[in-house]
């Protein structure tokens, strides 16, 4: 048993496939998996319906304020940060948005990526796409500290 192991081990060494640290390790694989929230799921960018641009501006406001899509519909939105300072839109629930909200004050340097999130530096803009699979009222705000606070929060109304 030993000399099985020994040449399996050995085998291995030689032809590159030996456990290793470092560069030389694969990256992990991405999440394949989508995960169904409350307010929809990421979207497949081949299946987009319209594109929705939503400005920010350093007046804490976005424009529209109100948006209204259809269940079913998959939406690639278009975030413009037209201001001086960082800004994001965020979707969720009223709740979500508020406990996300109440980390980010205890880590504000936080950093996320999910695909309702998009981080707009200023002058630049940020794509995110979007199935909205249910019914109802959801929101998008900018958690940036005090922005959402000021009025920085939109609605998006799903029939």
């Amino acid at each position: 048993m030993k000399k099985i192991f020994t040449a399996t081990f050995l085998g291995m060494l030689l032809s590159g496939n030996a456990w290793t640290h470092g560069d030389s390790q694969k990256p992990a694989p991405k999440k394949t998996a989508i995960e169904d929230k409350a307010f929809g799921r990421e979207g497949d960018p081949k299946k987009v319906t319209r594109t929705i641009s939503v400005d920010m501006s350093d007046n804490m406001r976005y424009a529209p304020m109100e948006i209204t899509v259809k269940r079913g519909e998959t939406v690639r939105f278009v975030a413009k940060n037209a201001g001086k300072v960082m800004h994001e839109m965020v979707l969720g629930t009223l709740p979500e948005l508020k406990n996300h909200l109440e980390l980010m004050r205890k880590h504000p340097n936080m950093e996320h990526d999910e695909p309702h999130m998009a981080h707009v530096k200023p002058g630049g803009t940020a794509p995110m796409v979007w199935e909205f699979t249910k019914a109802g009222e959801f929101y998008y705000g900018c958690l940036m500290p005090g922005h959402f606070e000021a009025g920085m929060v939109g609605k998006i109304i799903v029939k």
